[in-house]
């Protein structure tokens, strides 16, 4: 008997999920509520019709015929597909469970997997343990909420997976789990996915809670919602913190249960939550057998960030410009701001639910700051009376008043801690942090010519 699966959404996700069900001989239905031509045609080669901006009724109406409902990760929890797949009983399987249970039949066995979850550096953590994992000597792949869907990966001739986990592919799971699973930190974000702050912690719990006795809990020991759900959930549990865990900094070394592993000068950065990231990836390889401490030293001295997460662009005149677009909420811009002493701050765009004003707790260290989209006066009324402001219509107008604002000394940050849709509604943070980089190269390129 042939089986139905509807899925919401047919971006990276829910492409990846049609392919293999479709190999495994399911009927597949595809809706989205942002249709394009490239959509419409990925749909064709699907076999089936993309159907476009369904209403309640439409979406009820597929999900009354789907054996399983499969929402793509950008759809929220209060979505009409979710609401309707719970009023009918309808099982609402993610990308990643399901992937997680076809990994588990695999013929020549399932291969390990390492899971990262967090409200800030997922990513940067999830490509570090990968890069460990390949100093030791094994083909890993770095998956799930990077660009290489965990469905797609498992056609990847691989050891092993390092599988980023955002709450929304967490939210729904009721199977998938992990050797090893650290969670990072929390803080307010994605209310505009989340019923509540109660749901966005629940969901990221859910990395912990299919554990085998043999896996590995690791929290961060300096968050306090992050321990108290590691207390709560038993078995093996391992902490990591600049100080007082398991994982900790001792004498500028990255130290463990077995002693030294790292040792902090070697690092490519040093930033504080550089050294954090490192110490959880650590304690992912070492806690699951994967990796030894030779090769956390190995990977660390010849990691490179991914783009757009502190990155440094250029220097100007004595004026550093990083690029740290992919910060996308308050506490990811304080993560940022707190790694510098005299910042000029470039912050706003599509506020996410958050409070902005938070930003202004690290005032002592802000020059000036230059507003964005459309919170940036939202951004700017936080600095209000603290230091000089004002609010850009354009990046470029942007990059510009900073270079007005900047002295010899200074640092020029892009940290956004909003969204990037209102002026870059079709291409994210990357855009974002794509185009300020060529601004910051134009202006180099100026101050070059002007200079020779």
């Amino acid at each position: 008997m042939t089986r139905t699966a509807y899925i919401h959404g047919l971006a990276l996700s829910g492409e990846a999920l049609a392919h293999q069900l479709l190999r495994r001989g399911w009927t597949v239905v595809v809706a989205d509520d942002a249709p394009d031509d490239a959509k419409r045609a990925l749909a064709a080669a699907l076999g089936t019709t993309l159907i476009e901006r369904p209403d309640a009724d439409t979406v009820a109406a597929l999900v009354a015929v789907a054996d399983i409902v499969c929402p793509a990760p950008a759809v929220p929890e209060t979505h009409a597909v979710v609401v309707a797949a719970q009023s009918a009983g309808k099982p609402i399987k993610t990308e990643i469970d399901l992937a997680y249970e076809w990994e588990q039949e695999r013929a020549a066995g399932p291969r390990p997997m390492l899971a990262i979850t967090g409200t800030d550096g997922k990513t940067t953590t999830t490509f570090l343990t990968a890069h460990i994992l390949e100093a030791a000597g094994l083909r890993a792949a770095a998956v799930g909420n990077t660009e290489v869907p965990l469905a797609d990966a498992l056609d990847l001739d691989v050891d092993v997976f390092a599988v980023e986990c955002s709450s929304f592919r967490l939210h729904f799971v009721d199977s998938f789990r992990a050797e090893a699973a650290v969670w990072l930190n929390l803080a307010p974000d994605h209310q505009n996915w989340h019923a509540s702050m109660a749901s966005y912690e629940a969901a990221k719990a859910r990395v912990w809670a299919h554990r085998r006795p043999t896996d590995v809990a690791i929290g961060f020991a300096d968050d306090p919602v992050v321990m108290r759900n590691l207390r709560a959930v038993g078995g093996v549990t391992r902490t990591f913190a600049a100080a007082g865990a398991d994982y900790h900094l001792a004498d500028g070394w990255l130290t463990g249960p077995s002693g030294r592993i790292a040792p902090v000068a070697e690092m490519t950065r040093r930033l504080p939550h550089d050294i954090t990231n490192a110490l959880a990836a650590a304690a992912l390889v070492l806690e699951s057998g994967l990796a030894g401490p030779e090769h956390v030293r190995a990977a660390l001295a010849t990691f490179r960030h991914p783009p757009h997460r502190i990155e440094p662009v250029a220097t100007i005149d004595g004026v550093e410009w990083f690029n740290d677009s992919k910060a996308t909420s308050p506490h990811a811009a304080l993560t940022a701001i707190r790694g510098f002493e005299r910042i000029v701050l470039l912050a706003g765009g599509r506020n996410k639910g958050l409070d902005l004003a938070s930003l202004a707790t690290e005032a002592a260290r802000v020059t000036a700051v230059v507003g964005l989209g459309e919170a940036g006066a939202e951004v700017v009324a936080a600095f209000a009376g603290r230091c000089r402001t004002a609010v850009a219509a354009s990046m470029a107008e942007a990059v510009a008043l900073a270079s007005d604002f900047a002295s010899r000394g200074d640092t020029v940050l892009l940290s956004p801690a909003c969204a990037s849709f209102d002026w870059y509604p079709g291409g994210g943070y990357p855009a974002r942090g794509d185009d300020f980089k060529r601004l910051v190269g134009e202006l180099a390129a100026t101050d070059e010519k002007e200079t020779a």
